[in-house]
């Protein structure tokens, strides 16, 4: 591999890690403690965005600070222990880091919640930056200087493109490959495990990709 350093960015949730056995499990408890339903096999359909734009399906905007604050209050209890890595998400940290690079991971989770994941999962980037969604994630990119940002969703892309950055996307959260394509994604990979070879042939010169 050419001798380059490179710095990438990675989304969390249902890039790095399939939080949805996790979120599923927060949301049922978060229902049974505040009495009110939440259908949390629909929310899981949507992850991506901040926590409270869910949250606004079910309960009314006053209410929302709070019942946030009691989510994340669960959420080290229920959605820790059942969330996996998702294939290759090991495997492509380590690919940044045998290329001398440095990942970073931006995601719109609560910092201390995307820390425990990693922490439980052996996963172990440079830095992570929590609180940023969409366009907002442009911020700690360009910050770190990521020229690279890895991620499942449109709202992905549009960080990458706010951060002038490669935007690489996987179709193993809610949007497909063809959605991503059309939202503007560089590079559509079938998951992470296809991202070790993909950033060498990148660091060569050779974009590859579909």
């Amino acid at each position: 591999m050419a001798s380059h350093t490179v710095t990438v960015g990675f989304d969390l949730d249902m890039t790095l890690i399939d939080s949805r056995p996790g979120i599923k499990a927060a949301f049922e408890e978060l229902s049974a403690r505040t009495g009110t339903f939440v259908d949390a096999e629909l929310a899981i359909t949507r992850l991506g965005p901040p926590l409270e734009q869910e949250l606004a399906h079910w309960f009314p905007d006053e209410r929302i600070p709070e019942i946030s604050d009691l989510y994340r209050g669960l959420y080290p209890e229920y959605a820790i222990g059942p969330t996996p890595a998702l294939p290759g998400a090991r495997e492509a940290i380590e690919a940044v880091r045998r290329a001398g690079g440095r990942s970073v991971v931006v995601t719109a989770k609560h910092e201390p919640n995307a820390k425990l994941h990693l922490s439980h999962l052996g996963i172990v980037p440079d830095a992570v930056v929590g609180w940023l969604w969409a366009e907002a994630k442009a911020e700690a990119l360009r910050e770190y200087g990521a020229t690279v940002y890895v991620g499942d969703h449109t709202g992905d892309i549009r960080g990458a493109r706010v951060a002038d950055a490669l935007s690489v996307a996987v179709p193993t959260g809610p949007c497909g490959a063809e959605e991503l394509r059309q939202a503007g994604a560089d590079v559509v990979l079938e998951d992470l495990t296809a991202f070790p070879a993909w950033l060498e042939c990148h660091l060569d010169g050779e974009s590859t990709g579909s």
